[in-house]
């Protein structure tokens, strides 16, 4: 009886921390979308993490490859997943041409139910590129293979695998 009554305890006490565990997310920054003229202004490449805890937001990553100095890095809220929006707020950057990227956030409860639909990312500006060098959208953690790398299965299809997609409206 005492086993059960352990037992049953332990369960409850998971049941517990799993529902206060950080939500993960995830992103590869890339370079934005460019003509012929922006393209020796438009390189890079990074990656951020970042853990939600209730409504607060805390991004890190870094970056490298810029063609020139990062000036700014900010959170962004779009209509869907690869489509720009607006500004929600800055985060901190260091380093030139290659660097860190950090920050917590309180986000508003429009902003969290955005950032659950994929509709968040972040983009780094640059000298050379004030509009934005680098972006990636905050999807749930997932594997990033790389280049010529086989996924078995569907892989991470975000139009798929985040709930409530904007594409599912």
């Amino acid at each position: 009886m005492r086993r059960r009554i352990a037992f049953s305890i332990a369960l409850l006490l998971a049941g517990f921390s799993t529902a206060d565990a950080a939500d993960i997310y995830a992103t590869r920054l890339t370079a934005v979308a460019y003509d012929g003229a922006m393209r020796a202004n438009v390189q890079g490449d990074g990656h951020v993490s970042a853990s939600l805890n209730g409504s607060m937001l805390t991004v890190q990553g870094d970056f490298s490859d810029l063609p020139s100095a990062a000036t700014s890095v900010k959170l962004y809220s779009g209509p869907g997943i690869g489509v720009p929006g607006g500004a929600i707020m800055d985060l901190m950057v260091s380093g030139q041409t290659g660097g860190t990227v950090s920050g917590t956030v309180s986000l508003s409860s429009t902003q969290l139910a955005e950032l659950k639909r994929g509709q968040v990312y972040i983009q780094i500006n640059s000298l050379k590129a004030p509009d934005g060098d680098l972006w990636g959208w905050l999807l749930p953690d997932h594997p990033f293979p790389g280049p010529d790398v086989p996924v078995a299965g569907q892989g991470f299809l975000p139009q798929l695998d985040v709930p409530g997609n904007w594409t599912e409206k």
